[in-house]
């Protein structure tokens, strides 16, 4: 299987394709929009402020190839946010694959949320053999409403958006390499689509 980590310098790409490489598989890290475009599967991290990561993505002319992709495709982290319509952070325009704002949480939580939480309202193919109440690993200050395309909720002062789906396109808020046994099974899941 040929699967492509988009690398455009905002992302904790080492880490994710240690993930797949537990699971069995080989990852390929790729800005070319070619091999990005032939990919079996394709994950597209993201860690640090929306507004820069946005920019590497345009430079690369990412932005504009990664919502015409067919293929399976895995946002994580900030690469979920970036398929949103906008984000507060920066005051970023998104890739708008999902119908949805990212805002930042309010003052009322300690912000960023660095901890394990519980995800609930499981949906989709996504989460096979995943319970609800299993705990992932969260980094973030800012967030996704739960909208008619999540398909996974976290509370956090509120409930919000951990997960979402679309068509081909799949975002997580959580960090799967780095949730343990169930985010390897969540990556096993989006990898065997």
């Amino acid at each position: 299987m040929n699967i492509v980590i988009i690398d455009y310098g905002a992302g904790n790409i080492q880490s994710i394709k240690f993930a797949i490489e537990r699971l069995g598989f080989t990852a390929t890290l790729s800005h070319d929009p070619e091999e990005i475009r032939n990919a079996d599967k394709v994950i597209f991290p993201g860690v640090g402020e929306a507004s820069s990561a946005m920019q590497k993505l345009k430079e690369s002319k990412l932005d504009t190839l990664i919502p015409t992709l067919q293929q399976p495709v895995l946002g994580i982290c900030l690469g979920m946010q970036l398929m949103c319509n906008s984000s507060e952070e920066g005051n970023t325009e998104g890739l708008r694959i999902f119908d949805v704002n990212v805002v930042r949480f309010r003052e009322s939580v300690k912000i960023p949320q660095i901890q394990w939480n519980s995800i609930s309202s499981l949906k989709g193919p996504l989460f096979e053999n995943v319970e609800n109440d299993e705990f992932i690993y969260m980094v973030h200050s800012y967030y996704a409403p739960v909208t008619n395309e999540t398909i996974a909720v976290c509370e956090y002062g509120i409930p919000y958006g951990a997960a979402f789906a679309k068509a081909n396109f799949y975002g997580t808020q959580f960090h799967p390499e780095k949730s343990s046994s169930t985010g390897e099974q969540i990556l096993k899941n989006f990898l065997e689509m």
